[in-house]
């Protein structure tokens, strides 16, 4: 696909102007690396997304307890993180920016705002789907609660969580997007942006190509935790058995 594309652009079929050529793009990156350009915009917009997925976790880890282990805790959450839910993104920007202003906190909240509600979902339907049999058992065993919350319900929902973690990863990257283009003078969305305006669609494949890889990378890390997580499962020591 790479060498059809370089073709393409080359033989004329693909205006470089609209979309650069492979050797154009990796001509672009290089020079961004070696002026510092990248690297300094790419550690703003990982700290912007650090913070923000972090501010999520503790958010909806906390809701999501809240709302899965009691049915008025539910009552009360549920309904309005659902609403939150179904707003659009780009609709709330004017109010961020009126409340939090222009500097970075309105950009890690729009990231901790999408990312929220992956973790609080998952973790929630993993509270509600645990075994009633397990349920009964610590009765049986006459565990406090806080032994039946800390034993049985988190580590039953510790996949749901998992899985929910994924989903807000990816979901960072595309709310940092969004967060950086507006009123930002760094990150890889502002380099975008100022790409877009000299027309370079070089810098702009970049950037794409760089959310793209942060993304990637930053999923395979969360799968490696999983694998680690979850180590107890007997479906993980059964691969683990097969494969050995």
């Amino acid at each position: 696909m790479i060498l059809c594309w370089q073709a393409a652009c080359s033989t004329g079929l693909l205006s470089t102007r609209l979309v650069a050529s492979p050797i154009q793009i990796l001509g672009a990156g290089w020079s961004l690396v070696q002026d510092g350009t990248l690297s300094t915009n790419m550690g703003v917009s990982l700290l912007r997304a650090v913070a923000g997925l972090s501010l999520a976790l503790v958010a909806g880890i906390s809701l999501a307890l809240i709302s899965g282990l009691s049915q008025l805790g539910e009552n009360i959450v549920d309904a309005p993180l659902q609403i939150f839910r179904t707003l659009p993104v780009l609709a709330l920007v004017p109010l961020f920016i009126l409340w939090f202003g222009i500097g970075e906190t309105p950009k890690i909240l729009l990231v901790a705002l999408g990312s929220t509600f992956p973790i609080y979902l998952n973790l929630h339907k993993g509270i509600r789907s645990i075994d009633p049999k397990l349920l009964e058992m610590t009765r049986t065993l006459r565990l406090s609660r806080s032994q039946t919350i800390r034993d049985v319900i988190l580590p039953g929902a510790l996949p749901d969580l998992l899985v929910g973690v994924r989903f807000a990863v990816g979901i960072s990257w595309l709310m940092l997007v969004v967060a950086e283009q507006v009123n930002a003078d760094s990150g890889i969305g502002h380099m975008m942006m100022d790409a877009q305006d000299f027309l370079r669609t070089d810098i702009i494949f970049v950037g794409l190509a760089i959310y793209g890889l942060l993304g990637l990378i930053s999923d395979q890390c969360v799968r490696i935790l999983e694998h680690r997580a979850l180590v107890w499962r007997p479906a993980h020591i059964q691969r683990t058995g097969n494969i050995g």
